[in-house]
Parts: C-alpha cells; sequence; structure tokens
C-alpha cells in the first residue's frame, strides 16, 4: 500500500514538474516565438494601439462608389483609407495625411512595395530640418525606429515614382492627423493587412486639395454591421 501510494505521489510531483516546465518553456520563447522567416509578425503584433482614436482603426464598412474591386480611395480630409471590395463593400483604415502645405490629391499606382523598407529623406526635407535643428540620416535601415514602419507601397504615376508612399509608422499617435510630408501612413498592423491585399498595379485615387483626381463618386455609409459579426 505504502509503495503505491509512493508510485503515485511521484507521478503527481512528476506531472506537476512537467507542467511548470512547459509552462516555463513557454513563457521564455513567448515573446520571440515570430517564424524565422516572419521576423515582423511579433513586433508588428506588440505595438501599441491604445493611443488611436477608436474611429481610425480598421472597419469592415458600406461604401458606394463607381471604382471597381481592388481600388485604393484615400480621403485625406476625413483621414480614410479604402479598399473597395465591391457590392458596397470596403475595408477602411485610418490614416495620418499630410500637413498644411504638403496636401495633394491625384491618380497614382501602387509601383514597388517593400518590407521593413529603408528610408532616404529627400534632400529638401533634410535641408528644410536642418534648419530646425533636427540632423536627418542621409539613409535610414528599416526597422522598428524607421519612420517608413513595417510595409511601404511606392507611388507610380506614369512608371515614375513620385516620391509618395503608403506606409507604416512608428507614431501610432499621428494616425488621424495632418503630419506628414504628404505620404499616407498608417498603423503598422494596417498597412501589414493592406499590403497582402494589393497586387503591383493598383490604382490608388487620391482625393485632396486641388481635385486633381478628377471625378471620383464614393459614399460611406458607416459600418457593415453584418459582416463584422458574422464575416464574409
Amino acid at each position: 500500500m505504502k509503495t503505491s501510494l509512493s508510485v503515485v505521489a511521484a507521478s503527481v510531483v512528476a506531472a506537476g514538474l512537467l507542467v511548470a516546465s512547459n509552462a516555463a518553456a513557454f513563457t521564455a520563447s513567448a515573446p520571440h516565438a515570430a517564424p524565422a522567416t516572419r521576423p515582423d509578425v511579433i513586433r508588428v503584433a506588440m505595438e501599441p494601439q491604445g493611443q488611436v482614436k477608436p474611429q481610425f482603426q480598421r472597419r469592415l464598412v458600406r461604401l458606394a462608389t463607381t471604382e471597381a474591386p481592388g481600388t485604393i480611395i484615400i480621403d485625406t480630409n476625413n483621414k480614410y483609407l479604402y479598399l473597395v471590395e465591391g457590392n458596397n463593400r470596403a475595408r477602411r483604415y485610418g490614416i495620418g495625411v499630410g500637413r498644411d502645405g504638403f496636401g495633394w490629391s491625384g491618380v497614382v499606382n501602387v509601383g514597388r512595395k517593400a518590407e521593413w523598407p529603408g528610408w532616404t529623406p529627400p534632400p529638401e526635407m533634410r535641408v528644410r530640418e536642418a534648419k530646425k535643428g533636427h540632423k536627418l540620416p542621409a539613409y535610414q535601415e528599416g526597422g522598428e525606429d524607421n519612420p517608413l514602419g513595417a510595409r511601404a507601397m511606392y507611388l507610380y504615376r506614369n512608371g515614375n515614382d513620385t516620391a509618395f508612399r503608403i506606409h507604416g509608422t512608428n507614431q501610432p499617435w499621428s494616425i488621424g492627423l495632418n503630419m506628414s510630408s504628404g505620404c499616407i501612413r498608417m498603423m503598422n498592423k494596417d498597412v501589414t493587412d493592406l499590403y497582402d491585399r494589393v497586387p503591383i498595379g493598383t490604382k490608388v485615387i487620391v482625393v485632396g486639395p486641388g481635385n486633381k483626381q478628377g471625378e471620383v463618386s464614393y459614399q460611406d455609409r458607416g459600418v457593415d454591421v453584418l459582416r463584422t459579426m458574422f464575416g464574409g
């Protein structure tokens, strides 16, 4: 009888040690659990989002538009980017846009894409910032502290780089504000989602000052409650 109790006790202790060991191993490895081929996944997922206003969080919305599915519409006035999905549906993302004097409008295309892109500040930006006492690097490697964030989609017109981008940001609090030098910035989790959905060549309509985008019809009719609740 004593032998049986000893065996049971030993089994319980061993099981407890195994559970504790597994728990400790999981706890230790969890922060670095991203696959080797996608080292950015955990970094994007861990980005704090609490500073972004609720209306600028990603939403499935009802959008009445004549633009073809796959088109990106950027409403710089209301700080929203829409990915048209057809059947009066779209994905809406909050964005940060150009500050006073840096707003623009037009029809462009995604000409190039990059993950964790490097940043080369334009010469005029370096001169402008130097006058404010801010010394910018000639080039900065991609990474968590890079202003372009996790992804960048380079906007082209007639095969030429416009120098404007849709990109992530290491300043998520700037979403919903006029902060940039004309580029469209998104939360890293959102630019990563958009990046995976749009191919090279995607049409991008930027609605902003000057109305150089031409006629574009779209009406945001609010959150698509049924699709948000049940998917599809």
